[in-house]
């Protein structure tokens, strides 16, 4: 293929979707009627004003420009690339048709589509270089991805070592900058989090737990019963909640097995917090949703927002595990 484009769909919420519908989607309903193929970029900017009149000009030129991309520039053939924030992983296809209005998908965030051949196997965020993450990591739904980025997604995809690096100029325009800083702030602390041992992780969701007010005690190494970590408010277990947790700090899934096993060892009066790095499969989230107490499912996604969440109050111990430098900018 010669070109590669980034579709991302409601900051990737939509990558499960895109895969069972086999298609890539954007949003802007205020456009999705109007955006057929032949429409000029201009045309697209006057509908988007009068649609949103109050919208900045920069969120319209950027808005319209995608769509305009989607619909006008990205062709039948062209390879496509989508990410998910959750699992860490890129999914990766090809274009097999031109843009549809889709309006009975609206509601899902999806009012214009394409249709995609997706691969079956899926590239891991952490097989790439810092240059290609940092370049995929654009805050922006649609994009053209540089040569260089591709051919290393490509390679990723089929287990080759990548090519030596080149330097990509982008031309792309970005709404909001800060939003892509906040992005990719988010990503490279993920990076960070992941770069953990399980004893370190274990010890970073403790940390955690404790900046939101609760004390810890954590298993020793071993046989654990099911729980690495005990949190309450008194620290023994004895006030309520008494929150359960399993720490599994893999690259595999969590599957309802796992979900099973973690429950069958819980008291009635029991809550849960299952921590995987790794995420859970469909049927282990339907195990949990089911469970008889009340049960959180934890990816690393949300272990690295909550320590951003609580990291003004966690302890040095905590803070030394993962390192963050405050950053001021104009609001």
């Amino acid at each position: 293929m010669k070109r590669m484009w980034m579709v991302r769909g409601e900051g990737g919420s939509l990558y499960d979707a895109f895969r069972e519908r086999r298609v890539v989607a954007v949003g802007w309903s205020q456009l999705a009627a109007h955006a057929k193929p032949g429409i000029g970029r201009k045309r697209l900017i006057e509908v988007y004003q009068h649609a949103d009149p109050k919208a900045k000009q920069g969120t319209v030129i950027s808005g319209a420009s995608q769509v305009w991309r989607f619909v006008n520039e990205i062709q039948a053939g062209d390879g496509v690339i989508t990410y998910s924030p959750i699992n860490r992983t890129y999914m990766v296809g090809t274009i097999t048709g031109g843009a549809e209005h889709r309006p009975e998908w609206t509601e899902q965030g999806m009012p214009l589509i394409r249709a995609v051949e997706w691969q079956p196997q899926e590239v891991s965020r952490d097989s790439l270089g810092t240059t290609t993450k940092n370049t995929l990591g654009s805050t922006l739904t649609v994009f053209e991805v540089p040569p260089t980025a591709m051919r290393e997604v490509m390679a990723a995809l089929s287990g080759t070592p990548a090519p030596a690096p080149e330097e990509d100029n982008g031309d792309e325009t970005v709404a909001d900058p800060l939003a892509n800083i906040e992005v990719q702030a988010l990503e490279r602390i993920k990076d960070k989090v992941n770069e953990l041992s399980w004893e370190e992780m274990q010890e970073l969701v403790a940390g955690i737990l404790r900046a939101m007010g609760y004390k810890t005690q954590i298993s020793p190494a071993g046989a654990d019963r099911g729980k690495d970590i005990v949190a309450s408010p008194d620290g023994f277990g004895f006030e309520h909640p008494r929150i359960v947790v399993e720490v599994k700090h893999r690259k595999e899934q969590m599957g309802s097995q796992e979900i099973r096993s973690f429950l069958g060892g819980r008291h009635k009066d029991d809550r849960g917090l299952y921590v995987s790095t790794g995420s859970f499969s469909k049927d282990a989230q339907y195990e949990a949703d089911r469970a008889a107490i009340p049960l959180a499912l934890w990816t690393l996604d949300h272990v690295v927002r909550a320590l951003i969440e609580h990291y003004d109050t966690t302890d040095a111990e905590t803070k030394r595990l993962v390192p963050l430098k405050r950053l001021y900018w104009p609001a």
